[in-house]
């Protein structure tokens, strides 16, 4: 048996310390998110030493606020838009809160939010607000009356981004680094604006970092017998429940989910699997992503000296939730104390490896649609849903709480019908009682973490034929954000209330 790991352990001052004047802000990462003709001090003029003291008496305060860029407020005759941000620092699933002051009674202005992804692709929102008699819009408490995102959503500037115009095409977010925060810039233009943002000087900006990974939660690379993943561990000596984490189809290791778990508390491995790096070993006789590999991965996380190994849970999207169900069915080692299933199905030959499945999907490929677009629509490649018993997990036999997070929408898996049937089965049995269902309509395939935008469709690398296709995933923007909000919080009380409330085990 070989161990190799490398941890990290991400370190942060408090939230207060992100707030610094929007200009220094600027030119210490213009690099990484500005974009030209777009800067957060867009004067046309000098900046005086004295403006310049102002602003680093303001980073040296760490006040929530930034500079205004008229010309006639930096003379002193006028009052200065500010925009602050609270908490300037936090988790991705935190709200914040979005307050324009100094403004003119009734003005209209619109607040855009702007990011660059780790691809150097930009992401922006935008709302549409009308100050109150005091010159103030609050975000928490205002209507938005157009822009990426209408009505009263505090979080809309993050939920409903969208690559900027001319990105390039099937672009989808996500986090590779969770040891860096979400950079994000929020600014207040003159007028109801829809577009030209960065050729238009900003009234203020402000800066907000989101984070996956909270202070004190260690990172570990894992290469143990075979199994290759990342483990995230909460701060303190434990022992603490578990989640085996896993990602769908796409393949590779994707980490935010499980960073974003342990930040709640839950020690969670991100494993990684249908990848090149684990199917590139796979042997004929014993895959590497066969089911011993699941289950060495189960042992891993539940022999961890600061796991409960009684607590361990799986959790699994798309792809994922294939694995999780047939382990926690079939498996006379993986004894989860509970399993979410997200966005997935039941449909699969019974005890057959990652190969074998895949295997069994390609039979019915001639069942693939396709959209106006030429986007791929896989779904009808699991229906009808079988009465084959040999073709599908046998759900009246899992012993543990099951909780499936459906999307009426998803255009990837028939999750709803799977859903159904899965329901089915368990009344038969007897074990109804330990189902939970979660469904959501608009909701479509790639239900993330909340505050995530919303991704109807993308890129997608075939890794068997490695070929790209624009894959459809579904689902309606704010009714989609919506369902990654409230699943969430409900996954999170769900993995609570079974590996937390109902053992006498807690971390001390």
């Amino acid at each position: 048996m070989t161990l190799d790991l490398k941890t990290e352990s991400l370190q942060t001052t408090g939230s207060n310390s992100t707030h610094r004047a929007c200009g220094q802000e600027q030119a210490r990462s213009k690099k990484a998110v500005s974009r030209p003709g777009q800067e957060c001090l867009l004067i046309k003029i000098s900046i005086t030493a004295a403006a310049r003291t102002f602003i680093t008496h303001l980073h040296r305060q760490t006040q929530a606020w930034s500079i205004c860029t008229s010309t006639m407020a930096m003379a002193g005759k006028g009052s200065c838009p500010l925009i602050t941000i609270q908490p300037s620092r936090g988790l991705i699933d935190e709200k914040f809160q979005i307050t324009v002051k100094n403004l003119l009674p009734g003005q209209a202005v619109t607040l855009h939010s702007l990011t660059q992804s780790e691809d150097s692709d930009f992401w922006e929102a935008f709302g549409h607000y009308v100050s109150d008699g005091k010159g103030t819009v609050k975000v928490a408490e205002d209507v938005s009356l157009g822009g990426s995102y209408d009505g009263l959503e505090p979080m809309g500037l993050l939920w409903s981004m969208k690559p900027a115009p001319g990105s390039r095409p099937g672009l989808r977010f996500r986090k590779k680094d969770v040891n860096t925060p979400l950079v994000m810039r929020i600014y207040v233009y003159k007028g109801h604006m829809r577009d030209g943002f960065n050729a238009e000087s900003a009234l203020a900006c402000a800066v907000t970092e989101r984070s996956y990974m909270a202070p004190g939660v260690r990172r570990t690379e894992i290469s143990q017998d075979g199994v290759l993943g990342t483990l995230f561990v909460p701060p303190g000596p434990g022992p603490f429940p578990a989640v085996l984490d896993m990602w769908g189809g796409g393949g590779g290791l994707v980490e935010y989910r499980s960073a974003l778990l342990a930040s709640h508390g839950f020690v969670s491995l991100a494993l990684e699997y249908f990848s090149s790096r684990t199917m590139g070993n796979a042997s004929e006789k014993n895959p590497l992503t066969g089911n011993e590999y699941f289950e060495a991965a189960f042992i891993i996380l539940k022999e961890h000296p600061q796991v409960a190994s009684e607590r361990v849970a799986l959790l699994g999207l798309s792809f994922g939730t294939s694995v999780a169900l047939g382990m926690a069915v079939y498996s006379s080692v993986i004894q989860p104390s509970c399993v979410v299933c997200i966005s997935g199905s039941h449909v699969q030959p019974v005890k057959e490896s990652i190969s074998g499945v895949f295997a069994e999907f390609g039979k019915n490929v001639h069942k693939t649609r396709y959209d106006e677009n030429n986007y791929v629509i896989w779904r009808d490649l699991l229906l009808p849903i079988p009465t084959d018993p040999n073709k599908k997990v046998d759900l009246g036999r899992i012993k543990c709480p099951l909780l499936l997070i459906v999307g009426e929408d998803d255009q990837n898996w028939p999750a709803a019908e799977s859903a159904e049937d899965m329901e089915r089965m368990m009344e038969t049995a007897g074990n109804r009682h330990l189902l939970t269902t979660l469904s959501y309509p608009g909701a479509g395939h790639l239900i993330e973490p909340p505050y995530s935008p919303h991704v109807r469709f993308s890129n997608f690398m075939l890794l068997q034929e490695k070929k790209k296709v624009v894959v459809l995933w579904g689902g309606e923007t704010k009714l989609h954000s919506y369902a990654q909000e409230d699943s969430w919080q409900k996954i999170l009380a769900f993995l609570e209330q079974h590996l937390y409330h109902n053992h006498d085990t807690t971390p001390q």
